[in-house]
């Protein structure tokens, strides 16, 4: 991420927008169970509320700096955050009762390796277990916040074939305002 989107990402204006709309929106009618996988947290503000309503919590960070960083303030926690790439996890075949993305999915840097991405959410959740998550529409502003940053957006039309092609079922994506909804599940 660049200077900007960092900065934005740890401020108090996008912590109030996480608490208030972005979790309470992607997660709505959402069963996460006790074993959750936080897909790209970033600096974390997500994972300091997803912490607090379930078992455990483990969350996987491509970024080193910020995996060290969210790793320090998540001790004695019940998260456990591992520096990985997730197009290539290095977890057991169905480990989590669900897996969660929020605003992140625009930043892998390829639509191909965001389908491997799906495919190894797909493979890490239990049978049953959802994905579920939000990501940000295409916009001008996106565009500017993104200048020097990875940026490949995520169709919300096409984001239900490329689920299901992953192998997942009972799809909904759901636009709203400036980002989008999806929920997906692991056949049983």
């Amino acid at each position: 991420m660049n200077r900007i989107h960092r900065w934005l990402c740890r401020s108090t204006k996008w912590d109030h927008e996480v608490k208030e709309n972005v979790l309470p929106w992607a997660l709505a009618g959402v069963d996460l169970g006790q074993n959750v996988l936080e897909v790209g947290p970033g600096p974390g503000l997500t994972t300091d509320v997803l912490r607090t309503r379930v078992e455990r919590l483990t969350a996987i960070e491509i970024d080193p700096a910020l995996a060290q960083s969210l790793r320090q303030r998540m001790q004695n926690r019940n998260v456990d955050v591992v520096e990985g790439d997730a197009t290539a996890m290095p977890f057991q075949n169905a480990e989590f009762s669900a897996a969660v993305s929020f605003t992140m999915l625009h930043h892998v840097p390829s639509p191909k390796l965001q389908d491997k991405l799906l495919q190894d959410v797909f493979r890490v959740l239990k049978p049953g277990g959802v994905f579920a998550g939000v990501d940000s529409l295409q916009s001008f502003a996106m565009r500017v916040l993104h200048i020097g940053d990875t940026l490949v957006p995520i169709d919300p039309k096409a984001f239900p074939a490329r689920l299901a092609l992953a192998g997942f079922k009972d799809i909904v994506v759901e636009t709203g305002n400036r980002r989008f909804r999806f929920q997906a599940r692991k056949p049983d």
